[in-house]
């Protein structure tokens, strides 16, 4: 049997080259290797412990189960179960579909995925940052500091309900550009086709691909390359110029500087000599509040993009008819050959002195005077035409609001906001109150952190801080100073607790400083082929060993899964060795696993 990792570096080597075409792909779903390194990357999951439309879960999982997996896929009877459908709210409160497949689907679902990212990867576009491996917002975010520095015109890109209008028909002609592989192809049809459950009631899917299927973020990057390449050739076409025109104010203000430094040579008189030096100042101080280059130049364009899933944005140097049309442009390509709407809701052109919303942040691109020395000594406007990532206070609010720890009081027609205690946590136990307070400060710090105005985060944490004061003070019928008088040890809010070894642990309140992260430096992160590495892990060895972990019986073994280690009681012999190990799985033979289920293995 080949080994998975050589398997998957064989298709990567041939990712960068657009014309090669990948054949006999299916057969690589015959290897076990490939489905064991699938469940090692999604075991730890805690969705899988969510039933799908077949009543169940990861839990069980075995080596005859993907045995079986493995048969059907072979004699092409495999038949991908249609997804549950549920509802999640969104930021703007309506609710997003969400499909959940079965495990054994997310399991088949995983090796596609491998697959088609082995074989596209090294083809997609540098603009491209969602769903990939090594990039995130925070590098399409970066990419736009970097990148888009003295544009005048933002086009916010939104694509009308893009994942719920993916052509069928254009997806699969997409992939057979590069996959000459007829039975792969139908597999991904037939979950393209599988449909979903809501209310015990069956719906065929005829476009589209399910929000929340693993395979699903890789096929919209797939579908959307089409318009990431469709933009770097606009941009090939639409950018001309070497430079912008210089300025003439600006040239004669150089003249007469230059001029004035040749007579601070030669002038003798100390007076005279005050004199020309006060004339420089005044020349250097007019020259910083002009531009070097003639801003009106329209010899000189460049555009800027960046993706991220079903999100762009375009930074133009350029008019704002420029800009309408890259916008129509795009709305006729998107239209026209992907059949994708833009959302004109969402889809705006922004000058660039306003704020562009993208991921979460307001993006600028500052006007400003300041001035400071480089090496030479020069005093340069170091900060003018730079890209300006901010939080703003609307986003703070918002996230204060959602979690339910900010009150909005109106005095004189001011928004005063104070902290309200957090109702949903006033009854759990102490430490978990401050954790729950600590997972949510830091991750809207770890997120916000590279904005350039990250000190904000001081009024989210004065907020959070107070809230969590006044959870306490509920709980334990008590006034926030005694509150504060009781738990701080030298200035830091402070839990004590006892760990599985009976250890006297502390923890505190997060008191990280909201100093400005520098972002990613490399912003050239276009891989031309992705390499992959073997994971060491004991998982499928446990699993393969056919050794029962509880009775030592030899045979068939089920895995047995947890969702989260927390929720376990510790009253069951199995719940006491996942404790012990820190594990959320524990391989039992079919006898243990029942009585465990039944809370019989004492």
């Amino acid at each position: 049997m080949r080994n998975s990792i050589k398997i998957l570096n064989g298709l990567s080597k041939h990712s960068p080259q657009v014309n090669y075409k990948y054949e006999r792909l299916y057969r690589i779903l015959f290897n076990q290797e490939m489905f064991f390194n699938a469940y090692q990357r999604i075991y730890a999951k805690p969705g899988n412990m969510t039933a799908g439309s077949d009543g169940k879960t990861i839990d069980g999982m075995s080596l005859e189960r993907i045995n079986k997996l493995i048969e059907v896929l072979r004699n092409e009877t495999y038949q991908p179960q249609p997804v549950r459908r549920v509802y999640i709210p969104k930021k703007n409160g309506k609710m997003r579909p969400l499909g959940i497949p079965t495990f054994d689907d997310k399991l088949v679902q995983e090796v596609i995925r491998m697959i088609l990212e082995a074989i596209y990867e090294g083809q997609f576009l540098d603009c491209s940052h969602g769903f990939r491996p090594k990039r995130s917002c925070h590098t399409a975010l970066t990419k736009i500091q970097k990148t888009f520095t003295g544009a005048k015109w933002f086009i916010e890109g939104d694509i009308k309900g893009f994942f719920d209008g993916i052509n069928h028909d254009i997806l699969i002609s997409i992939l057979q550009e590069r996959i000459s592989d007829e039975r792969f192809i139908r597999l991904i049809r037939k979950f393209l086709r599988a449909g979903y459950v809501e209310e015990w009631t069956f719906y065929k899917t005829y476009s589209g691909t399910p929000q929340g299927g693993i395979v699903s973020p890789i096929l919209a990057n797939i579908y959307l390359d089409k318009l990431d390449r469709y933009v770097k050739d606009y941009i090939k076409c639409f950018d001309k110029g070497i430079k912008k025109k210089p300025n003439e104010a600006r040239l004669k203000l150089d003249t007469k500087k230059k001029m004035a430094m040749q007579k601070l040579k030669v002038v003798k008189n100390e007076n005279e000599r005050l004199c020309v030096v006060k004339q420089l100042k005044a020349i250097d101080k007019e020259r910083l509040s002009i531009t070097s280059n003639d801003e009106m130049d329209d010899s000189f364009k460049r555009m800027k993009y960046v993706r991220y899933a079903d999100d762009f944005i375009i930074g133009v140097i350029g008019s704002k008819e420029d800009s309408k049309r890259i916008k129509e442009d795009i709305k006729n390509f998107l239209e026209s050959k992907l059949k994708l709407e833009l959302s004109e809701e969402k889809t705006l052109i922004t000058h660039t002195q306003r704020a562009a919303k993208f991921l979460g942040y307001e993006i600028l691109v500052n006007k400003s005077n300041l001035a400071k020395r480089d090496k030479m000594g020069r005093m340069i406007r170091s900060f003018n035409k730079k890209v300006y990532l901010k939080l703003s206070m609307d986003t703070i609010k918002k996230k204060l609001l959602d979690f339910g720890v900010l009150e909005i009081k109106m005095n004189k027609g001011k928004e005063v906001w104070k902290a309200r205690e957090h109702r949903k946590s006033i009854n759990n136990d102490d430490l978990e109150i401050l954790q729950k307070f600590n997972y949510t400060l830091r991750g809207f710090h770890n997120y916000y952190a590279i904005a350039n105005n990250s000190s904000l985060l001081h009024s989210f944490k004065y907020i959070m801080q107070y809230s969590m004061y006044r959870t306490f003070a509920g709980k334990y019928k008590t006034s926030v100073a005694k509150i504060a008088q009781k738990y701080k040890i030298n200035g830091e809010f402070t839990i004590s607790y006892l760990n599985r070894k009976s250890e006297v642990k502390t923890q505190t309140f997060y008191n990280e400083n909201f100093k400005r992260r520098r972002p990613v430096e490399n912003t050239q992160l276009d891989i031309k082929s992705i390499i992959y590495h073997a994971n060491r892990t004991s998982l499928i060895d446990r699993l393969k060993a056919e050794k029962c972990e509880i009775c030592g019986e030899q045979g068939a073994l089920d895995m047995h899964h947890v969702r989260k280690l927390k929720n376990l009681d510790g009253k069951g012999y199995a719940d006491k060795l996942m404790i012990a190990r820190r594990r959320k799985t524990i391989a039992l033979c079919r006898s243990c696993h029942q009585k465990t289920h039944a809370g019989k293995m004492d």
